[in-house]
């Protein structure tokens, strides 16, 4: 079995449409759990598995156990997988996003170079815009070209870490293992107005410091979240009406300038700026621990000058309590 793809990536659809629910999602984990102990969770949709010591047990090649678990997931959840299979977990999360729902995409070890070659550099785990378009200037557009061109070369254009990283990545080597967690938990933080509020620079404020609050809460606890969901609660012409959004940030984080940045898009989707607004609820959800978490590299400055001053923060809220530092639009 040495060399043979071992590592899934489910995406989880349900027959109708969209996610499955929070029961259904707990009963794929389990269902998972049948074959293998080495399951991680990855709300709302998706879950990695390990299924070396399976494959093995069960006599079966990847694909058929594969198509073992598709065929459970239907019969007892209503619930169809694209399934990507691999030899770790970066290649199979790949190999996932190319799989069509009902079908298993396996990425064989001795097939990694060719299946990386022609993607985009975007395409890697961690290459968000900036980086892909600074690497597009030095001609390193497609996957195998970095690939080919010298570590030194890399770490040069985008520093000594971050260039060994993108290295690694572009010859298919992840370091990172599917480590066993059950359903990710959640944490949430509401507020609530004295009387009806119509004004929409207190509603920006009530909702900027939930995120500040849950960022350093994240953050203290060694978490990262993977999506928010927004509740407002309002009078309408039908009396008290309250409504929840749910929305996925484009990478795990604790970062609250980037919650906040959801957040208020969020906001401004619900579409009630004339509304009496009666308080706010915010969850973070998808929770898992930072370290493992995959971290979009960045040239920004703004952004990296943002999070020096928000760890620096942490520490002095540690030590002088959680009032000691708040953004100045709190502080008005």
């Amino acid at each position: 079995m040495s060399g043979q793809p071992a590592v899934l990536c489910l995406r989880f659809r349900r027959i109708g449409g969209g996610p499955p629910d929070s029961a259904a999602y707990e009963g794929l984990l389990a269902l998972l759990g049948a074959f293998t102990p080495v399951v991680e969770a990855a709300p709302p949709d998706g879950a990695l598995a390990d299924v070396g010591g399976a494959l093995r047990y069960f006599g079966q090649d990847v694909a058929g156990l594969a198509s073992v678990i598709r065929v459970r997931a239907l019969a007892l959840h209503g619930v169809d997988c694209a399934i990507g299979a691999a030899v770790n977990p970066m290649l199979a999360r790949m190999a996932a996003r190319q799989a069509a729902p009902g079908t298993t995409f396996t990425v064989p070890e001795d097939e990694t170079a060719g299946f990386l070659a022609a993607k985009p550099a975007a395409a890697l785990d961690g290459v968000g815009p900036a980086t892909a378009r600074t690497l597009c200037g030095y001609g390193l557009d497609s996957v195998g070209r970095i690939a080919a061109a010298p570590l030194a070369t890399l770490q040069r254009i985008t520093g000594v870490r971050t260039g060994r990283d993108l290295w690694e990545r572009a010859n298919g080597i992840d370091r990172t293992r599917v480590v066993p967690n059950a359903a990710a938990r959640s944490i949430g933080a509401e507020r609530s107005f004295p009387r009806d509020e119509l004004d929409p620079e207190r509603h920006r404020r009530a909702l900027l410091s939930l995120t500040e609050e849950l960022g350093a809460r994240l953050r203290a606890d060694g978490q990262v979240c993977r999506s928010l969901a927004v509740t407002v609660r309002y009078v309408g012409r039908s009396g008290c009406t309250t409504l929840t959004r749910s929305r996925t940030l484009p990478e795990p984080t604790a970062h609250s300038a980037a919650l906040t940045a959801l957040v208020y898009r969020v906001q401004d989707s619900f579409a009630l700026q004339r509304a009496r607004v009666r308080g706010f609820a915010l969850r973070a959800e998808g929770l898992h621990d930072a370290e493992r978490a995959a971290h979009q590299l960045s040239f920004d400055p703004v952004d990296e000058r943002a999070r020096r001053i928000e760890a620096v923060s942490d520490q002095v809220r540690a030590k002088f309590g959680p009032q000691a530092v708040k953004p100045g639009r709190l502080a008005a």
